[in-house]
């Protein structure tokens, strides 16, 4: 999980203030512990079997594709039911299930590690929580004051004369990141086709279902904070972690939704009663959104715990609190009333959803673009993420036999429910997968990695603007090198802060691996049985950093960008190595 430098010392601090403590005697709970697991669990223990494949946050197709909000309701109510535990190393998992079940069933456990072993918990039914926080104590220290706010974030300790560990390994534990780019460029040389090289890295990078159920439960946990000052909130995740486009690491952006607290949409009460609120009329809403923010802010700054590393940052042209959940190993940004956020983060969910080479185009392209620092992780003059997204999806649209329908044709489609209107910007499209048909294109993984490199290798950003609404180029309105117009609100420019430079730098990649694609030697397998590896070839070969890059790294020292002829000459004479050894 990825922090600011600066937050390393405060992370490793101790937050047992803000935790509760679970103890109880442990000693009676363990006396029949085989038969006592047996009997609470029978079937429902299925999800913590160690040999399960990990399960990957895609689309259900069971019954047809779920909706953007119904998996929403469903990810938020199952966070409402689950605890976060912070666990001894070495816990024994039947033991641990088995003293959890006392509480109530349960549904999904699953361990993970960050700054030490974690367990997500989710219960049956929320009265479970009820009884576990009954069995909890707020801890006693004697050189700190402690605050009595019981969250859902607990901690395990060993108690009585059983011992929880009981001499056994560490549970098993869940990956939270990412394989490094080496370890992906071995995992992808091993692939027989390019196409399946495309899918083995968006099966690897992208979130699991844990990870996801891990996210919306600190949305939860940051949402019990909130609902002091606002009973009826509601904190939402959005873009990477529920566009279905995510990644493991990335970050958790969330919103403040106060839209749904009862009677703010009544214009007139029907029995003439008004609430008086103590909060002081604002000059804007955007004002407001700072008071808000501001006191949340502070909020979960002093009382939130595992929140370190606490940063409002309301002067931005998108208010926002910024921290980290050291619990969980998110950094994450929250804002609110984040509404035309939302419903970006739906569209992407429906286009990813319509296609599976849609994903996979998506995850493969970031991925190179991280490899050749087109993007970055840090702000500046690159390419953003959401930025390259929204151009996979207009190439795909621009096929002589379209992928993706035109933003403008999904509205045709919508239904009076799908009616959204955000700030006086139209945002309305089709939610329901059923209503859309797809026109009949068959081109392969391999095709479109390659053509979507020569389309924007030859695209005319010099004179042209990329729109997704309208699925075609329109003259740019203004003189950004590069232009892409905010689906939702057409006057933004969602790359205004790319400058010339970076933008040669893309073209001249896409240049480059179009061409690496069209070369028998790049794409088709090389493997080197003297060594026991494989050379990198098709997207593996992509993904390798130039020679100037590499040196950059090593010496720490400005030089000046090698040719990109060097980084393939270097990946011919590696690829002519390992056909003579083999």
């Amino acid at each position: 999980m990825r922090f600011h430098g600066s937050l390393s010392a405060a992370m490793a601090s101790s937050i047992a203030v803000c935790r509760l403590h679970l103890r109880g005697s442990l000693s009676k709970c363990f006396k029949k512990v085989d038969s006592c697991f047996q009997r609470e669990f029978g079937t429902s223990t299925a999800a913590t079997k160690t040999d399960a494949p990990n399960k990957k946050y895609t689309i259900d197709s069971k019954d047809g594709n779920k909706s953007f909000y119904t998996v929403q309701e469903e990810k938020m109510e199952q966070a409402e039911r689950s605890v976060l535990i912070s666990c001894p190393a070495k816990t024994n998992e039947k033991k641990f299930l088995s003293y959890l079940s006392r509480h109530g069933d349960i549904n999904k456990c699953f361990f993970y590690e960050s700054y030490g072993t974690y367990a997500v918990v989710e219960f049956s039914n929320k009265e479970s929580l009820t009884s576990l926080h009954e069995g909890t104590a707020i801890p006693s220290i004697n050189h700190e004051a402690t605050v009595p706010f019981k969250s859902r974030l607990l901690s395990l300790r060993n108690a009585g004369p059983v011992d929880m560990s009981n001499g056994q390994s560490a549970p098993p534990c869940q990956p939270q990141t990412t394989i490094h780019i080496n370890d992906l460029i071995q995992r992808l040389s091993k692939e027989a086709s390019i196409d399946q090289q495309l899918s083995s890295l968006t099966e690897t990078y992208q979130l699991t279902e844990e990870n996801v159920c891990l996210r919306f439960l600190v949305c939860s946990l940051l949402k019990d904070i909130a609902a002091a000052y606002f009973p009826e909130c509601t904190i939402r995740p959005f873009g990477s972690s529920v566009n279905g486009f995510g990644k493991l690491g990335c970050d958790l952006d969330m919103f403040l939704d106060l839209d749904g607290i009862s009677g703010r949409n009544l214009k007139r009460p029907k029995a003439g009663l008004s609430l008086e609120y103590q909060t002081k009329r604002s000059a804007s809403e955007r004002a407001g959104t700072q008071s808000i923010l501001s006191v949340i802010g502070e909020c979960v700054d002093q009382f939130g715990p595992g929140c370190v590393g606490v940063q409002k940052i309301l002067q931005a042209r998108c208010p926002l609190v910024r921290f980290a959940h050291q619990p969980s190993g998110f950094q994450c940004d929250l804002t609110a009333n984040n509404r035309v956020a939302m419903k970006s983060s739906e569209l992407l969910y429906l286009y990813g959803g319509l296609d599976r080479r849609v994903r996979c185009l998506v995850f493969s392209v970031r991925c190179w673009a991280r490899a050749h620092s087109i993007t970055s992780s840090i702000p500046g003059a690159w390419i953003s993420n959401f930025s390259l997204t929204v151009m996979v999806l207009f190439f795909l649209q621009r096929r002589t036999i379209p992928i993706l329908p035109t933003l403008d044709h999904l509205k045709e489609l919508a239904g009076p429910l799908d009616k959204s209107v955000i700030e006086g910007n139209d945002c309305t499209f089709v939610s329901d997968f059923t209503k859309i048909r797809l026109q009949d294109n068959t081109e392969t993984l391999e095709q479109l990695l390659q053509e979507f490199f020569e389309f924007y290798g030859t695209f005319a950003f010099n004179r042209m603007s990329i729109n997704i609404r309208k699925g075609r180029e329109q003259n740019k309105p203004e003189m950004s090198p590069l232009h892409i117009q905010n689906p939702f609100e057409p006057a933004l420019n969602v790359s205004k802060n790319v400058n010339g430079t970076q933008l040669e730098r893309f073209v001249a990649l896409c240049r480059e691996s179009a061409w690496m694609l069209q070369q028998r030697e790049f794409n088709v397998p090389h493997s080197g049985s003297a060594t026991g590896n494989n050379a990198p070839w098709g997207l593996a070969a992509l993904l390798m950093p130039s020679v100037s890059q590499v040196a950059g790294v090593k010496g720490r020292k400005k030089r000046k960008r090698e040719p990109a002829s060097e980084r393939i000459k270097g990946l011919l004479e590696s690829l002519k190595n390992s056909e003579v050894k083999s």
